[in-house]
């Protein structure tokens, strides 16, 4: 746990894995301890999940894994950039409120009043806050997976539509 918190902290500047500033909103959000027993023993590596977003409505999700942190976030990050898809704002916030189901994992999104801010836990504030979302209200239902909540959280935002008044 402590190795976690540890990874997340190290890694959670605005900076791509070469140091210069980036366009994009990066931010990991889980690394993973994973080992496989072969004939030779175990073979230890990690599992890196990373949200990227440019807070303008677009955010992906990578899930990178390497022996070293390091190339696991570059995957990731490669991946979530790769495969960014288009969230519906309405302003600084969602069109509409919306419950997915992801797994065991469910997430409540629903539209907040401007300067409500994010009130949102830990993967889904992660989530929302790339995309651009300045004023919503969550609430995780299920699973406290943090992958689970980030992918259905992912879910919900790309199932919103424009709602025309």
């Amino acid at each position: 746990m402590d190795q976690n918190r540890r990874f997340n902290r190290r890694y959670q500047n605005n900076k791509n894995s070469l140091g210069f500033d980036s366009e994009f909103f990066e931010r990991v959000v889980q690394v993973n301890r994973v080992s496989k027993k072969t004939q030779g023993g175990d073979k230890r590596s990690l599992s890196v999940l990373v949200v990227v977003g440019d807070r303008k409505g677009k955010v992906g999700v990578g899930l990178g894994k390497a022996t070293e942190v390091q190339s696991a976030i570059r995957k990731a990050t490669t991946y979530a950039k790769k495969h960014l898809i288009d969230v519906a704002l309405k302003g600084r916030t969602i069109p509409h409120p919306i419950l997915v189901k992801y797994g065991a994992a469910q997430v409540l999104l629903k539209p907040a009043p401007i300067g409500s801010g994010v009130i949102a836990g830990g993967a889904v504030r992660v989530v929302v806050e790339a995309a651009g979302i300045h004023d919503v209200v969550s609430k995780s239902l299920g699973t406290k997976n943090k992958a689970s909540n980030v992918y259905a959280t992912l879910k919900a935002l790309s199932q919103l539509r424009k709602v025309n008044t």
